[in-house]
C-alpha cells in the first residue's frame, strides 16, 4: 500500500507540478505527517524532490526528472474501459478519437489485461440516458464543446422558460456537464457563472476572441453547489393526494425521488383497495397538473384547491372529447 503511495506522490508532482503537502495529503487521503515520511523515504531513494516554505511553497521534482513508473495494474487498466461511454463521447464528436484511443490501449496491454479489458466491454455497458428519453440532440453540442476545449468566446441565442423567451448571450464556456441524458454548459457571462441547457441554444456563433478560464474555477465544487440550490428552491409548495397501489408503482418510474421519498414517508391508509393518502412537494400548478395526469385515475388531488380544481376542468374537457366521438373515431351525428 505504502509503494503504491510513494508512486502516486511521484506521478502527481509529475504531473501538476508543484504540490503542498496538505493537497497532496487530500488527494491521497492520508495525513500531511504521512506525506512528509512518504518524502523523506522518496529522498533516501534518491529521488531528485525539493520543497520550498511560505505560501507559494510546496514540493517539486527537479526539472527534467521523469519517472518510468507508469504500468497499470488490471484495475486501473478495467477502470479505465469501464469509464468509456462510447455514446456521450460521439454526440461531442468524439466517438472515434475514444475508439481509437481504446483501440491503442488494448495493444499497448499485456495479454492478461488485453482479455481482462476485453470481458469488462463484453459485460458491462453504460448508458447515461433515462428510460423515458433519449437525450439530447443539439446541432452546436460538438461546436461548444469545442470552445470550452480551446478557451474561445461564443455568443448564443437562448430559448428560456421567462420572458423575454429570447435572449443573446456573451460567454466564457468554461466546462460541459451530462445529467440525466441533457447536456449543460457552464459558463461566465459577466461577473457570474451560469448554467445553460444545450439542447437550448437555437444559434451559436463561436467568436475568434479567447478568455483565461481562472485556474481555480472547481467544476465538481460548482456542479454540486449548483445542484444543492436547483433543488432547494425546486419545490415550492405541497399537495395532499390519494393513491392507489398501481399509482404507487407507476409513481416510482415516472416521478422524482423526493416525491417517492414523500409517499413513503407520509402515507396513511384511506378506504378500501389499498389506496393511501399522502402529502408529496410540488414545484408549481403548472407542472404539477401535468405530472399527475400521467397517474391518470390511479391518483385523486386532495389539495391545493386549485390544483384539484385545474384536473377536474382537464378531466372534463377531456371526457368531453371522447364522449363527442362514435366508437370508430368519427364525429357522433
Amino acid at each position: 500500500m505504502r509503494a503504491s503511495r510513494l508512486l502516486s506522490i511521484l506521478l502527481l508532482l509529475q504531473a501538476r507540478g508543484r504540490l503542498t503537502a496538505r493537497q497532496l495529503a487530500d488527494l491521497l487521503e492520508v495525513s500531511v505527517r504521512t506525506i512528509y515520511r512518504d518524502v523523506e523515504s522518496l529522498h533516501a531513494a534518491g529521488v531528485p524532490l525539493y520543497g520550498d516554505a511560505g505560501p507559494a511553497g510546496g514540493y517539486q521534482l527537479l526539472d527534467g526528472y521523469r519517472t518510468r513508473l507508469t504500468g497499470l495494474t488490471s484495475e486501473e487498466a478495467e477502470a479505465l474501459f469501464m469509464a468509456g461511454m462510447p455514446g456521450p463521447a460521439a454526440e461531442l464528436g468524439l466517438g472515434a478519437v475514444v475508439a481509437a484511443a481504446q483501440l491503442k490501449l488494448q495493444a499497448a496491454l499485456p495479454p492478461e489485461l488485453r482479455d481482462r479489458a476485453a470481458r469488462i466491454q463484453e459485460r458491462f455497458h453504460l448508458d447515461a440516458h433515462g428510460w423515458y428519453y433519449d437525450g439530447d440532440r443539439s446541432p452546436h453540442l460538438a461546436p461548444i464543446a469545442d470552445a470550452v476545449w480551446n478557451q474561445r468566446r461564443v455568443q448564443i441565442r437562448y430559448r428560456r422558460w421567462r420572458e423575454p423567451a429570447e435572449v443573446v448571450r456573451l460567454l466564457d464556456p468554461y466546462a460541459i456537464v451530462l445529467k440525466g441524458g441533457k447536456w449543460y454548459l457552464v459558463a461566465r457571462r459577466g461577473e457570474h457563472v451560469r448554467t445553460y441547457r444545450v439542447h437550448h441554444v437555437l444559434d451559436l456563433e463561436v467568436l475568434d476572441e479567447t478568455f483565461e478560464r481562472p485556474c481555480d474555477f472547481d467544476l465538481a465544487a460548482y456542479w454540486r453547489s449548483f445542484l444543492a440550490e436547483f433543488r432547494s428552491r425546486l419545490y415550492q409548495g405541497e399537495a395532499t393526494i390519494r393513491l392507489s397501489p398501481a399509482g404507487r408503482r407507476r409513481l416510482r418510474e415516472l416521478m422524482s425521488s423526493a416525491v417517492v421519498e414523500a409517499v413513503d414517508r407520509t402515507a396513511t391508509p384511506s378506504g378500501a383497495g389499498g389506496w393511501v393518502t399522502a402529502v408529496v412537494p410540488i414545484e408549481s400548478l403548472d407542472h404539477a397538473e401535468t405530472e399527475f395526469m400521467k397517474l391518470g385515475s390511479q391518483v385523486e388531488v386532495l389539495a391545493p384547491c386549485e390544483l384539484r380544481a385545474r384536473l377536474e376542468a382537464t378531466a372534463r374537457e377531456l371526457a368531453g372529447m371522447y364522449l363527442a366521438l362514435s366508437p370508430v373515431g368519427q364525429p357522433s351525428s
